[in-house]
């Protein structure tokens, strides 16, 4: 009998994710030397299994390296109006052509977190400076391991479980 495997990602926190918030890469090389970029977008895939994240080419090829090296992949979603902020860990990321529904996600995403920055009093300009791109995209897909709660306060650093 084949055993079920639910999703580590709740309906909630896959549409928390989704929406426009902060989203902040880490991975680290063979040294254990971290490095971080910023994701555009991303999108949940209809299992809620794996998570494909957007970014900008000329600011990945640290990350494509180390993730090439381990896989390994951490990463942050923050809601900058609440503080709101899951962290997700997965352990086998790698590089994926984007899907042409995914040209669509990016701007909705981009231009609901510039509402959300310019909302709580950042001005036009700096809110659509953090996600410029000039560049090519690129898309990176993982499966989350495991996931923590990490809004500021009593609960931050809790791993959550389904």
């Amino acid at each position: 009998m084949s055993k079920t495997i639910v999703p580590l990602l709740d309906n909630t926190q896959a549409a928390f994710i989704s929406q426009g918030v902060s989203i902040n890469i880490a991975t680290r090389d063979r040294f254990s030397m971290p490095t971080i970029t910023r994701a555009l977008a991303c999108r949940v895939s209809p299992d809620q299994r794996q998570v494909t994240l957007f970014l900008s080419a000329a600011r990945a090829a640290r990350l494509l390296e180390n993730i090439a090296h381990n896989g390994m992949i951490a990463v942050v979603f923050s809601q900058p109006s609440t503080h709101r902020t899951l962290q997700l860990k997965g352990e086998d990321a790698h590089r994926v052509a984007l899907q042409d529904d995914d040209y669509a996600i990016i701007p909705a995403s981009t231009a609901s977190f510039v509402t959300e920055l310019t909302a709580i009093g950042h001005g036009l300009g700096f809110s659509r400076t953090i996600v410029a791109h000039n560049d090519s995209l690129i898309a990176v897909k993982f499966t989350p391991g495991t996931i923590f709660d990490q809004t500021p306060g009593p609960d931050a650093g809790r791993q959550l479980n389904r």
